[in-house]
């Protein structure tokens, strides 16, 4: 039996939401990486971008906040079992974390230029 007693949908949307407002005040680059996507989002209306382009960088920028968001997880996480002392295996861990958000970054600005260039260059 486990510990922790079921919850309800509501339950589970309100401590999903949460997390979420969590991350955005305790982690600084998700807070960087929300601004940016706003800003994408927001030019990518005003150059008209295509709908399927426009799903295309939306799932792009939630890859890099998803990659964010686990990346502070694991860390939180590996700080509270090894009580913030210094381990080799953590450092690995949270460089291989950090190393899929940088990725998924480059990626996604990739992608961003890809899509922009030609729409921007409409208007040139």
């Amino acid at each position: 039996m486990s510990k922790f007693k079921a919850q309800n949908l509501k339950a589970k949307i309100e401590n999903a939401l949460r997390g979420i407002m969590l991350a955005l005040k305790a982690e600084k680059n998700v807070r960087i990486h929300v601004s940016i996507a706003l800003l994408v989002v927001i030019i990518g209306l005003l150059l008209n971008i295509e709908a399927v382009k426009l799903c295309i960088l939306l799932l792009t920028i939630g890859l890099v906040i998803i990659g964010e968001m686990t990346n502070s997880a694991i860390e939180f996480a590996l700080d509270a079992m090894y009580k913030n002392k210094y381990s080799q295996l953590v450092k690995m861990a949270k460089d291989i974390c950090a190393g899929t958000v940088l990725f998924t970054s480059v990626l996604s600005v990739i992608i961003g230029l890809i899509i922009f260039i030609p729409a921007i260059a409409k208007y040139i």
